[in-house]
């Protein structure tokens, strides 16, 4: 970026709150606007940009808000055995977990309920299901409210279930949100790693009450092109026309960290400070 660029959006911080316009957008392609996302990779939770990792931090738990999500969960099926850090193509897909996407050239089935690989047990250990289930989300940190859009794919296991001791399951929690006639978006959110299993699952609780001041920058980053794309998910195609995403990678084992996190909720200005820079 040139100076005269930052002086700019420093003195006129509108600029970048507003977006992209479509013919930016069309010109700029993705890499104008690389994605910046929240990863609970090996049970930590990472910042990354463009598919790499730039920042993490040791905290058991984090907060957040939701400025979008998606009405649906989403469904990913691939081929053959997951290996680290390799771009394959998902065989079907499906952005509202009811049929298969129109860009998907061979569907294993007509709808998700038929397929075999959507039926519980029919993945390799005999519990979970081949096609992975997720719910997109777009969060900003509390004490950030105007800075990044991160795109936060909550993992099926982390999506379902009940309660557990006054903390919730994604879908559960905003159920119960909805319940007492309060949005999402007006609550913060703690995002906390349950270590009682063996592999990367959050739950959620609320801890705190959005600012009434910052409605208004919610809202404008609710509509920003960042969050309209963190709750879509789409399969990018490569110059030679080949669909991919990266695989998800299999459900890894949480060792215990060595350095315990204090009981009291960490703040999200701590959390800026904390992401490790690499």
């Amino acid at each position: 970026m040139s100076n005269e660029l930052a002086t700019l959006i420093a003195n006129n911080p509108y600029l970048i709150q507003t977006g992209l316009d479509e013919d930016t957008q069309a010109i700029a392609g993705s890499g104008g606007n690389q994605i910046k996302r929240l990863s609970i990779k090996g049970g930590v939770f990472r910042k990354m940009v463009g598919g790499k990792e730039v920042g993490s931090i040791e905290d058991r738990h984090m907060n957040i808000i939701f400025v979008k999500m998606a009405h649906t969960p989403s469904r990913q099926f691939y081929e053959g055995t997951y290996e680290e850090g390799k771009v394959v193509s998902p065989v079907c897909w499906s952005n509202n977990s009811i049929t298969p996407d129109e860009a998907v050239e061979h569907p294993v089935a007509p709808t998700c309920n038929d397929c075999p690989h959507s039926a519980k047990g029919s993945n390799d250990t005999g519990v979970g299901t081949k096609c992975k289930l997720s719910w997109r989300t777009a969060v900003v940190l509390p004490k950030d409210p105007t800075g990044d859009v991160l795109e936060f794919v909550v993992p099926g296991a982390s999506s379902f279930g009940k309660e557990e001791n006054g903390r919730w399951p994604f879908k559960a929690y905003i159920n119960m949100l909805g319940s007492n006639n309060i949005a999402a978006g007006r609550i913060i959110t703690k995002v906390q790693f349950d270590t009682k299993v063996q592999f990367p699952r959050v739950l959620f609780n609320p801890t705190g009450a959005v600012n009434p001041e910052d409605y208004e920058a919610l809202a404008r980053q609710s509509k920003t092109p960042a969050a309209e794309a963190a709750v879509k998910l789409t399969v990018y195609k490569k110059k030679e026309e080949t669909l991919v995403l990266e695989a998800p990678a299999p459900e890894p084992v949480v060792r215990e960290s060595t350095k315990r996190s204090t009981e009291k909720t960490a703040d999200a200005s701590d959390v800026i400070k904390k992401w490790t820079k690499k």
